[in-house]
C-alpha cells in the first residue's frame, strides 16, 4: 500500500510540474504581448492594439489563478474545512471577473469616443505585427497548453488552453482592422471599430466567468446530461435497484455528490457497504469531475422493474 501511495504522490508531483510549467510560459507570453502591443499601439497610434494589450494583461489572470491558487484551494479538508479549500479559487475567479468586466466597459467607452473625434490620424503600418504575432505565439501555446492538459488530465489546463486558442481569434479581427486603417486613411475609424469588438469579446469572457463562479458560490448542480452520466455509471452494478436524490454541488476543479441508493433488504450491513463502496468507486473513475461521493444504502422492496431512477 506505501509502495502505491508514494507512486501516487510523485504522479501527483510530476503532473503539477508540467503544469506549473506550461502555466508559467502562457505567463511570460502574456506579459510580454501585453507589453510589445502596449507599445506598438501607444507608438503607432492604435486603439485596437492598446486594446488587444489589455486583453494579453486580461489574460494574465487564469494563469495568475492557476500558479497562485492552487497551493491554496488544492489544501485537503480538516476540521474547520470539511468539504477543503475549493471556495478560494471560487472567490479568485469571481473577483478576475469583476475586474475584466471593469476593462471591458472602459474599453468599449473610451472606443466610442474616439470614434466621435474627427481629426485622430491614422495608425502606422507595423503596428500590424502586434496583432500577426500575438496570434503566432497564442496558437502555439494552446497546442502545448492543450497537450500537457491531456497528459494530466486537467480540466483546468485543458480550459486555459482554449483560452489562448479563444485570445488567437480575437486578434484576427484586430488585424483586419488595423491593416484597412493604416493602408487606407478614409477608414482610419475602423482601428476604433476593432478597439470596440475586443472590448466586446474581454465582455463576454468576463461575464461567463462571473456567471459560473456565482453558480458555484450559489451551489448549483450539475446539468441534466453530467446526472444521466451518472446514472449511467451506476446502471453498470448489478446489485442496485434504484437510485434517487441526488444531490450535487461544485467546489473548484469537480462535485461532490450525495446520493440514496436501493438495494435488497434482504442483504447484510457488510453486503450493503460493499455496495456503495462500488458506487463510488465507480463515480469517483468514470465521473465527470467527481472529487467526492456520499452514498445513502436504503432497502428495495417494491415489485417491478430492477432500476428506477428518479
Amino acid at each position: 500500500m506505501d509502495l502505491v501511495l508514494r507512486a501516487f504522490i510523485e504522479m501527483s508531483d510530476l503532473n503539477n510540474k508540467k503544469i506549473r510549467q506550461v502555466t508559467c510560459l502562457g505567463l511570460l507570453v502574456n506579459i510580454f504581448l501585453a507589453l510589445f502591443k502596449f507599445y506598438l499601439g501607444v507608438w503607432g497610434r492604435s486603439q485596437a492594439i492598446i486594446a488587444d494589450a489589455f486583453h494579453s494583461l486580461s489574460d494574465m489572470s487564469t494563469d495568475l489563478v492557476i500558479l497562485l491558487g492552487v497551493s491554496h484551494w488544492s489544501k485537503p479538508a480538516d476540521d474547520d474545512h470539511p468539504y477543503g479549500h475549493g471556495r478560494i479559487e471560487t472567490i479568485i475567479t469571481m473577483f478576475i471577473g469583476f475586474f475584466l468586466l471593469f476593462i471591458a466597459v472602459s474599453l468599449g467607452y473610451k472606443s466610442l469616443q474616439f470614434l466621435q473625434v474627427h481629426d485622430v490620424r491614422q495608425p502606422e503600418k507595423l503596428t500590424i505585427l502586434g496583432a500577426l504575432i500575438s496570434i503566432v505565439m497564442k496558437e502555439g501555446l494552446y497546442r502545448w497548453t492543450i497537450k500537457v492538459g491531456k497528459e494530466v488530465k486537467s480540466s483546468a489546463v485543458t480550459a486555459n488552453a482554449w483560452h489562448h486558442r479563444t485570445d488567437a481569434l480575437s486578434s484576427i479581427p484586430v488585424a483586419i482592422a488595423v491593416a484597412i486603417a493604416a493602408f487606407f486613411p478614409r477608414w482610419f475609424f475602423l482601428d476604433y471599430v476593432g478597439a470596440f469588438i475586443v472590448a466586446i469579446i474581454i465582455l463576454r469572457t468576463a461575464w461567463k466567468i462571473v456567471y459560473n463562479a456565482y453558480a458555484e458560490v450559489i451551489d448549483t448542480g450539475v446539468s441534466r446530461k453530467e446526472k444521466n452520466q451518472f446514472l449511467d455509471i451506476i446502471d453498470k452494478i448489478e446489485e442496485v435497484r434504484s437510485v434517487h436524490a441526488i444531490r450535487t454541488r461544485k467546489f473548484g476543479p469537480g462535485w461532490y455528490v450525495d446520493l440514496h441508493v436501493e438495494v435488497d433488504a434482504f442483504l447484510s450491513v457488510r453486503q450493503g457497504h460493499d455496495i456503495a463502496s462500488e458506487v463510488k468507486h465507480r463515480l469517483l473513475a468514470e465521473g465527470p469531475d467527481v472529487l467526492d461521493v456520499v452514498v445513502h444504502i436504503e432497502p428495495h422492496e417494491a415489485e417491478g422493474p430492477r432500476k428506477d431512477f428518479v
